[in-house]
């Protein structure tokens, strides 16, 4: 799983029918002191985040483990909003 801050929103209206009702979010890395990487995801969202809210991401077979996401065609997927991280 990785951390990642909500910067923006896919808009497709042709998309693969599975994905029908998934709001798609563009979400970039950051590191533990949530400072940015240079790397992105479009995640599918089931959890309701919103852009400028730190995220839980899961990527790869594991996205297509939820239920909202089982036997879709999702390689990343929004699984937490993070509201707080303890780090000692």
């Amino acid at each position: 799983m990785l951390l990642g801050k909500v910067i923006g929103q896919v808009w497709a209206t042709r998309k693969d029918e599975k994905l029908t009702g998934f709001k798609l979010l563009v979400v970039q890395h950051v590191e533990l002191d949530y400072t940015p990487k240079k790397s992105y995801v479009v995640a599918a969202d089931t959890v309701g985040a919103g852009v400028g809210e730190i995220v839980l991401i899961t990527t790869g077979s594991s996205a297509r483990q939820s239920e909202q996401t089982q036997g879709k065609p999702v390689d990343a997927v929004v699984s937490a909003i993070i509201d707080k991280l303890d780090i000692e």
